[in-house]
């Protein structure tokens, strides 16, 4: 059988060089966008188209970051875009965006490199998705305040937002281990920016919980350039993708962290000259965020399920980008500083995390019904802190300081330890269902309840159970009392 014969194109020349700005000048058979170029030396240096100027120059990015590129040096055009090898080979190995191994295990071999496929990383969205598709079968993080607020469900998209340092990455890491574990999916996890040590840090945990074997995980650590940093999460996604439309899996997908996603477009666009927008980010942030977005996604073949963290610059929860971020979002977990304060872990602010999914035809009505309750006697705590500080506890109605009770262990309920954090504070982590928590709740809230109508109660048929301090008003007289004087009267 024929082989069918590669397109010979014409060569281009390097014309110019500022930093990882590459132009190469075509005489004929200019390149397409994102199309992958060549040097021809001894490296064989990857380029990425990223616009044409000028007519015949192409402005390429170093997407390897090779400073031995000169003028004058020949590149050869490869007639497609970055692309990945995917395959079950990928699972348990660290990849970077080039979908070359670096967690210092051998090479694949060439045999099994040829005969593995091959997936362009800018793909488009499927687009066969519709409603029909989406799934309400509800994951369990082991988390009792995030199955109880920020329900996670199958298909959908997750976010935890915070500022540096409330424990993003470890909430993300105990999610990891919990969900990945117990429902036997294909895993991805994109490092994007990551440092070093929380990526080896999460390889070491996945590999101690015997989770490695379901997982593959992908790297643009902060010190590598912004090209790649950029494309790491779409090369995760363009695995997932496979395992979902090819292998017909449902797949969890970890992204840590979206904002510095966003951070390295703008460098890019920086380099390449493109004026800024609002907030000084880049002109294609929204395109940016859509095209990761949208190919998150569930369709009849699979679902892809992620968890995406936010960093919060400044703790400015208003940031374009992060609200941007947001809005694509079923479920928002806000991480705060001012609850970390507070000795609270996972230090999440409950009323400022938001989820979509929490309905009564996704969770049930019970649950629905304990949510909504909780969160208003939770939001008349806060309300309730300004007037305690005032006049205090005790000027506070029967009623008003029951709540604030129930409040406070509500607070203290959803506190929690975490199992990947065992082994560095020596304490037992914490797994609770999501029916341990309905019930935990419900415990709480109901036997509030039953307190709070008990003195109403005794009011009612007793005077004993009037406040000392307001005088007992005097007995009315009653029909059989005021008959008999009447009677003697008349006689």
């Amino acid at each position: 059988m024929n082989e069918p014969q590669q397109t010979v194109y014409k060569k281009g020349v390097v014309r110019t060089l500022k930093g990882l700005v590459i132009k190469v000048q075509f005489d004929e058979d200019m390149p397409d966008l994102n199309e992958m170029l060549y040097v021809d030396n001894e490296k064989k240096s990857p380029l990425l188209v990223s616009s044409m100027t000028n007519g015949d120059m192409a402005v390429c990015l170093n997407i390897g970051g090779d400073y031995s590129i000169q003028k004058g040096d020949t590149v050869t055009r490869s007639g497609h875009s970055l692309e990945i090898p995917v395959g079950v080979e990928m699972i348990g190995r660290v990849w970077d965006t080039m979908g070359r191994p670096i967690d210092g295990k051998p090479q694949l071999d060439q045999a099994v490199l040829d005969k593995m496929v091959k997936r362009p990383i800018f793909a488009p969205a499927f687009q066969e998705t519709s409603l029909e598709n989406r799934s309400d079968d509800v994951l369990e993080t082991g988390l009792k305040v995030l199955d109880f607020f920020t329900p996670f469900v199958k298909g959908r998209k997750i976010g935890v937002v915070g500022g540096a340092g409330v424990g993003k990455t470890v909430l993300t890491m105990e999610i990891i281990n919990n969900v990945a574990e117990g429902s036997g999916a294909i895993s991805m996890f994109a490092g994007i920016g990551e440092r070093i040590r929380e990526g080896h840090e999460l390889y070491k945990t996945l590999g101690d919980n015997d989770l490695l074997k379901t997982t593959a995980m992908f790297f643009g650590q902060m010190n590598e350039n912004p090209v790649q940093r950029s494309l790491i999460g779409l090369a995760a996604i363009t695995l997932a993708e496979y395992f979902r439309d090819d292998m017909k899996k449902d797949v969890l997908l970890f992204a840590d962290n979206m904002y510095r996603y966003i951070q390295a477009k703008n460098e890019v666009s920086t380099i390449i000259d493109q004026t800024p927008a609002e907030g000084g980010y880049q002109p294609t942030v929204f395109s940016d965020i859509k095209t990761f977005q949208d190919r998150l996604s569930t369709n009849a073949n699979g679902s892809i399920t992620a968890l995406q963290t936010i960093y919060v610059p400044a703790d400015d929860l208003s940031d374009p980008a992060v609200q941007m971020i947001q809005h694509e979002l079923d479920s928002t977990i806000v991480l705060s500083r001012a609850v970390a304060a507070q000795g609270i872990r996972p230090a999440v602010d409950i009323l400022a995390s938001k989820s979509s999914l929490l309905t009564p035809e996704v969770v049930g009505e019970r649950h629905y019904d304990l949510a909504t309750r909780a969160t208003a006697i939770l939001q008349k705590y806060e309300s309730l802190k300004g007037i305690i500080a005032i006049i205090g506890e005790s000027e506070l109605s029967s009623e008003d300081r029951d709540d604030y009770n129930k409040a406070k262990q509500l607070i203290e309920f959803f506190k929690q330890r975490f199992n990947v954090m065992e082994k560095v504070t020596g304490v037992p982590g914490e797994h609770m269902t999501r029916e341990m928590t309905l019930n935990g709740v419900e415990e709480i809230i109901g036997k509030a309840a039953e307190e709070a109508d008990e003195p109403v109660e005794e009011k009612t048929d007793a005077s004993a159970g009037q406040d000392p301090q307001v005088p007992a008003e005097p007995a009315k007289a009653t029909p059989e009392t005021v008959e008999p004087e009447n009677a003697e009267a008349s006689k």
